[in-house]
Parts: structure tokens; sequence; C-alpha cells
């Protein structure tokens, strides 16, 4: 990634967190983990971590449900002429990374 790319993807991810901990209602705990953006910047990836897990479905779908207005909310808050197109998943590296840490607390 450039780093005209990754200077994007941190700006979008912080733009993201601020928006999902505005717009949520609380019932699970949304945070953005980070940002990737595609080569030619149309694209971004938002990944996050949901907290109780068990919430990870309803919270995806919420993500999902709420792109229009991120896209709008970036849009308003980023100096850019290209706002990405915005998807949001699940961070699987951060749920190997907390049940790495579980397994090492217990053993």
């Amino acid at each position: 990634m450039t780093h005209r790319g990754e200077k994007l993807a941190e700006r979008v991810r912080a733009l993201a967190a601020t928006f999902l901990a505005n717009e949520s209602n609380k019932t699970a705990m949304i945070t953005v983990t980070g940002c990737t953006v595609s080569e030619d910047e149309k694209y971004a990836t938002i990944l996050i971590s949901v907290l109780p897990e068990e919430k990870e479905k309803e919270a995806l779908s919420f993500c999902k449900r709420m792109r229009a207005p991120l896209r709008q909310y970036v849009k308003d808050n980023l100096n850019t002429y290209n706002i990405p197109f915005l998807e949001t998943e699940i961070d699987i590296g951060e749920k190997a990374r907390r049940r790495m840490d579980d397994i090492l607390r217990q053993g």
C-alpha cells in the first residue's frame, strides 16, 4: 500500500470508529481494529471486533445496514475528492489473538 493509501486507511478507520461509537445501540461493544484500502483507493474494508462474541452477527448486520450513512459521514469529514466504497468484516486476526491470550492465561 502506498503512503497515501496508508494515510487514507487510517483516516477512514478513525472516522468509522467515531461513527460506530455514536450510532450503535451499545448492546455490544464494536471496536474498529483496522482498515485496508485497495491499490486504486476505490474500496475500503473496515475490520471490526465485537464483544461479546455472541453478538457478532447482529453487529455485523448493523454495520452493513449503516454503510450508506457511514460513507456520507466519511465524505463529510474527509478532505479528498474520491471517497472509497466501504465494506465491513470481522477481524479474524483479532479473534485469533484473543483466543491465544485466553489459552495462555489458562495454562
